[in-house]
């Protein structure tokens, strides 16, 4: 995550050219990993005693994995995923740049056309709707996070 966006679409434009698909690997690049970060402190998170204790008591390890350690580690993985979704939507919105689609073309076309009259009309529609939408979208992942996770573990 240390790579800014804006260059590592520099060095992808050669690589896979101008359009959509520049901005497609770079979201899915920043926005795999903290969701892969999270999985791995959720998981590493859950008690060794749980663990054991569940093997105690005949479970497979793949058992053991859905039953036990996925539901306990699966607040930190969810948290993951909306960070990831938030950071997607910045990037995203940096993407357009490539002539990708999205609404950062409307961010782009008024910074370039600074000094015109609907210049930031174009600035503030792309601006506000990108903040808009994820918000939504981390409404909604709370809320699938929220009925995702077991009652006895909500925090």
């Amino acid at each position: 995550l240390t790579i800014p966006g804006l260059a590592l679409l520099g060095l992808m434009i050669p690589l896979v050219g101008i359009g959509t698909l520049p901005s497609v690997i770079i979201v899915v690049f920043y926005a795999v990993l903290p969701i892969l970060r999270n999985a791995v402190v959720g998981l590493q998170a859950v008690s060794p005693d749980l663990v054991e204790a569940a093997r105690g008591q005949g479970m497979s390890s793949v058992a053991v994995f859905f039953r036990v350690r996925l539901p306990l580690a699966w607040p930190v993985i969810i948290t993951g995923v909306r960070v990831s979704a938030q950071m997607s939507m910045g990037v995203a919105a940096i993407a357009a740049y490539a002539l990708g689609l999205g609404l950062g073309s409307y961010i782009y076309t008024g910074l370039s056309q600074i000094g015109n009259a609907n210049a930031l009309n174009y600035a503030l529609v792309g601006t506000i709707a990108v903040v808009v939408l994820a918000l939504i979208l981390d409404a909604v992942l709370a809320l699938v996070g929220r009925l995702t996770t077991s009652k006895g573990i909500r925090a």
